[in-house]
């Protein structure tokens, strides 16, 4: 996936989320997307060369960096429980969304009960 591929694909998909919000607290190249306050997406990096971080379960994260080679440590982030997605094949589109909805439900699945926008888990399941 090329980089402006990889990083519209990502905003696409976190945008159509419930109680989602867009933000650029670290400056104009870092979009930043929450849920309740709460980040589960950053979008950073120049334009030749995005990365799109996200939140994963600590195993998980360990097996996608082993599987694949554009998925690295969380850029800037706690190296065990973030990854990051760097442009390249090995990626596709429906990974990606899995990724960006898995960070979604890790962070929904932290909020109190009352406050989470969804049953994380059975969102963005497909049968």
């Amino acid at each position: 996936m090329d980089a402006r591929l990889l990083t519209s694909h990502a905003m696409r998909v976190a945008e159509q989320f419930p109680a989602v919000t867009q933000e650029q607290p670290f400056g104009p190249d870092v979009e930043v997307f929450k849920v309740h306050g709460r980040i589960f997406l950053l979008v950073m990096g120049p334009p030749d060369r995005p990365l799109v971080t996200v939140k994963a379960d600590p195993f998980d994260a360990a097996e996608l960096r082993a599987a694949f080679a554009d998925i690295v440590t969380g850029h800037h982030m706690n190296k065990r429980h973030w990854i990051s997605i760097a442009p390249g094949d090995a990626v596709d589109r429906d990974l990606l969304r899995e990724l960006v909805t898995d960070s979604y439900r890790l962070v929904v699945a932290r909020l109190p009960a009352r406050r989470r926008p969804v049953d994380p888990e059975t969102f963005g399941y497909r049968p």
